[in-house]
């Protein structure tokens, strides 16, 4: 409890008040809830109360994710949650110093209580040598439907068969697909499903779809991050190769911005993200590994620079803003080759969307269409301002900064 105020939470998210109880009981659970919702927070609080009054200073729990980032960020909260409860955990993943490795089989083999690990590095590290998953009581895996279109199905069913037959297994995944149901089936027992709000934005995000052509990107980006001068935003894009190009042209504007991709090293990576969340910089350029599970603060606009391969990433990239029941405006670049992939976001959504078209106003030329005259967006030329909620404050105003510091679990 005294975690749980120094963290200023202060009431529980749907998914939390749902899954504490089911979790402090010692049952499987199956739990479904949107991006931004506090699923985290769900697991480690009855997590944490359960080893402190276990009393065990071996390792009891292993809690799988599919990214470092996000391994990272879970082991940073369980810092500030278990801080008072002398509750240990490492983060295990692979890049970052030789020395890491070291590091990370002294915790797997000498004990801390909670590891968080990618696939990958866990299984390097149980392949490697003698290590034990005797003394484990809980298996967690979250963000279970990114870790299944990752490939990593395999790596996990290895690690289950290296551990103890009775144990309480939990999964937390923001969709549920017809392969996670059948893989909980594999994994859980008789468990109980939470299902909340699945593949829905939160509500208090301003979606707005821009119509252009790869050409006209770049300024129609300038041009509409206007209103949103020095606050936070994340820019996501599918190419690597175009993060440097960004960076250059925003860098010309005299935009401080930073970008963050899976080829970049390791603590590089974390020490751009620490610096952005710190407002050393406000502009972040990022691939889809910033798209599940981290959490930042006051993140007022995502752009999609080009639309998500798939409909469900295009939900967890906007997710990352309009987090803990606040504002947040989405910017989405739509090409003529788009259609396909707006119809699919139209059918997660269960509703139109506008895409706009002021490329020719703007004076970048003429704004491309779709390639097909079959279905797809609206393409109605927007009454509002570009950049701005209809019928609202401007997007770039202060309504969208956290007016509460004291705000509930659901930002972790």
């Amino acid at each position: 409890m005294h975690g749980i105020d120094a963290m200023n939470y202060d009431n529980t998210t749907p998914i939390q008040e749902m899954a504490i109880p089911l979790v402090l009981e010692g049952k499987d659970l199956l739990a479904c809830a949107q991006t931004g919702t506090g699923k985290t927070a769900a697991f480690l609080i009855p997590v944490l109360s359960k080893i402190r009054e276990e009393g065990s200073d071996t390792l009891s729990t292993l809690i799988v994710v599919p990214t470092r980032e996000l391994a990272k960020q879970i082991d940073e909260q369980i810092e500030g949650l278990g801080y008072f409860v002398g509750v240990t955990s490492l983060a295990i993943y692979g890049g970052g110093k030789g020395e890491n490795w070291d590091q990370q089989r002294t915790a797997l083999t000498e004990g801390a209580d909670i590891i968080i690990a990618t696939p990958g590095r866990l299984l390097a590290h149980m392949k490697s040598g003698k290590i034990k998953f005797n003394t484990i009581r809980r298996l967690i895996l979250d963000e279970a439907d990114k870790m299944l279109d990752m490939g990593f199905s395999d790596d996990i069913m290895y690690v289950i068969q290296h551990l103890p037959a009775e144990r309480q297994n939990l999964m937390f995944s923001a969709t549920m697909p017809p392969k996670i149901r059948s893989f909980a089936r594999k994994i859980l027992k008789d468990p109980t499903e939470i299902s909340l709000a699945v593949s829905k934005p939160a509500e208090k995000i301003d979606q707005q779809f821009y119509m252009a052509s790869d050409e006209q990107k770049l300024p129609l980006l300038l041009h509409l991050l206007q209103p949103f001068a020095g606050q936070k935003i994340i820019i996501f894009t599918s190419q690597r190769v175009m993060i440097q190009k960004i960076l250059r042209d925003l860098a010309r504007h005299k935009l401080k911005a930073k970008g963050i991709s899976s080829d970049i090293e390791q603590e590089d990576r974390e020490l751009a993200l620490r610096d952005f969340k710190a407002g050393k910089y406000n502009i972040l350029v990022a691939t889809d590994v910033l798209s599940r599970g981290i959490d930042i603060s006051n993140l007022n606009l995502v752009v999609n620079y080009d639309i998500p391969r798939d409909a469900e990433d295009y939900i967890h990239r906007i997710g990352r803003t309009a987090r803990a029941d606040t504002e947040g405006v989405s910017i989405t670049f739509v090409s003529d080759r788009d259609r396909r992939s707006v119809k699919a976001i139209e059918a997660l959504l269960e509703k139109e969307v506008e895409v706009r078209k002021i490329t020719a106003e703007l004076g970048l030329g003429a704004t491309p269409e779709f390639r097909s005259s079959k279905g797809g967006g609206n393409n109605k030329k927007p009454g509002s301002k570009p950049g701005a909620r209809n019928n609202s404050p401007k997007a770039g105003s202060k309504q969208h900064a956290r007016s509460n510091p004291k705000h509930n679990a659901r930002n972790r």
